[in-house]
């Protein structure tokens, strides 16, 4: 008997395509993985057991079956996208319980490639922080469950991490798809500025937030990208020589990069010098008032998310995020400071490739009730941990985390890598090359 579960998109795709296995039998396997792990793991929210069997026979009953690209693949699907049938909560006791009359437009576009959607995962509450935990419940890294899966697709992560789903849809406003996929060992894609169509809340945190791939191989990751961005991305017949900056400077004054985060980095940089690739030691020009930007656009989307909803409904930590953000909205929304750092950057950019940098400053926080904590409190652990993601929110430009190497814990490590506008292929290409020089264990070793 073929065992599904762990297998990777591709490879349930194509057995589903030439009739090796059936949607159903996939499916029931995943579902019964989840039944089996997710008190452990925590990943979702909402699971959609007999609705996806349901679904997974009329994919197998479609006329296209043998040209889908993810035939009966489960995937799952973060808890602040419209999944039709089922209520969007966004981690929150304030939002509606009235389930959608439609799909997201990324959801629709899976499931017309052949995938079928298992269930909504957790997320912090209006998928503000990098810790994923709440009314709903907790996202632990399945690598060690002490910790935090990372967040704010700290569910979607984690379902991947635990081979509970090959494939997972997050977004990322702020870092939410690289902190839980470089917590967890994973690929984690932030494409660039409208490549993947958006709707993330009431406007896409200002442009900033971009609907991506979660996945355990660059190669699962392409897929899924290729179908959510509507275009074929290939794989490049012969490897290009890129000019590639490798930095290990956190972007905010005051926090450091860990020296395992660190070493990891410059590792990655040996390893793609050693491949042929131009790599050399320099600092992207990060302007002082970053982190000040990064605060006041943080809040502001807060702010603008939760209007409407009950602030009596809403975590503490929550209210005060979106309080502290509505002094911010009207100038983040001219978005001058944004333009600015795209001005400064647009020369580094011009000059090299690819950055490469550490994914995260240090190991996540502990899996703990941090919604039950003060403001500050979240804030200075978020930012410890996190500071490198936030500035290619800003700039709209594409950013990946990599699996590369472990931690002395024995979980994973990660790097990031940013490129120009438009250089989606070319990231997940160098990604590529990292996982065959230094391949990774794709799932966490849970039983």
């Amino acid at each position: 008997m073929t065992t599904w579960a762990g297998r990777t998109a591709t490879e349930i795709a194509a057995a589903v395509r030439e009739k090796r296995a059936s949607p159903r039998e996939v499916v029931a396997e995943h579902l019964a993985r989840i039944e089996l792990l997710d008190a452990r793991v925590g990943a979702f929210r909402q699971l959609r057991a007999t609705a996806a069997l349901a679904e997974a026979d009329e994919v197998a009953a479609r006329a296209d079956l043998a040209e889908l690209p993810l035939a009966g693949v489960p995937v799952a699907v973060k808890d602040n996208l419209a999944v039709r049938g089922e209520s969007t909560r966004l981690g929150s006791a304030a939002t509606d319980e009235t389930p959608a009359d439609h799909d997201h437009v990324t959801v629709a576009r899976l499931r017309a490639a052949g995938a079928v959607v298992v269930g909504l995962t957790n997320v912090p509450e209006l998928c503000v922080f990098g810790t994923t935990e709440g009314v709903h419940g907790t996202a632990r890294n399945p690598w060690d469950t002490t910790r935090t899966a990372g967040g704010s697709s700290g569910g979607s992560a984690a379902a991947v991490a635990a081979a509970m789903v090959p494939l997972a849809l997050g977004n990322d406003g702020m870092g939410s798809l690289r902190i839980p996929a470089a917590n967890c060992g994973l690929i984690g894609l932030k494409p660039g500025f409208g490549t993947v169509p958006a709707g993330i809340g009431h406007g896409d945190w200002f442009g900033m937030s971009e609907n991506g791939p979660l996945a355990t191989t660059v190669e699962d990751a392409r897929l899924m990208f290729s179908v959510l961005a509507a275009t074929e991305v290939v794989r490049a017949a012969e490897p290009v020589t890129r000019k590639v900056a490798v930095s290990v400077r956190s972007p905010l004054v005051g926090v450091k990069v860990s020296r395992p985060y660190a070493t990891a980095a410059r590792e990655a940089a040996q390893l793609l010098a050693e491949a042929g690739h131009r790599v050399r030691r320099a600092d992207p020009p990060y302007p002082l008032w970053l982190g000040t930007t990064s605060l006041a656009h943080w809040t502001a989307g807060t702010a603008v998310d939760a209007a409407g909803l009950d602030p009596r409904q809403l975590t503490r930590r929550t209210r005060v995020h979106a309080a502290v953000g509505r002094r911010f909205v009207a100038s983040v929304r001219e978005g001058a400071r944004r333009e600015q750092l795209r001005r400064r950057m647009e020369p580094f950019f011009a000059e090299h490739d690819v950055l490469l940098t550490p994914a995260l400053a240090r190991r996540g926080p502990a899996a703990a009730d941090w919604h039950e904590r003060g403001w500050l409190r979240n804030l200075l652990a978020n930012t410890n941990y996190s500071p490198l993601t936030p500035p290619w929110n800003l700039t709209g430009w594409p950013a990946m985390a990599v699996p590369f190497g472990t931690l002395p814990s024995g979980a994973p490590c990660a790097v990031q890598l940013v490129g120009r506008p438009g250089s989606e292929t070319e990231l997940l290409e160098l990604a590529g090359q990292l996982e065959e020089l230094r391949p990774w264990r794709r799932t966490a070793p849970l039983a």
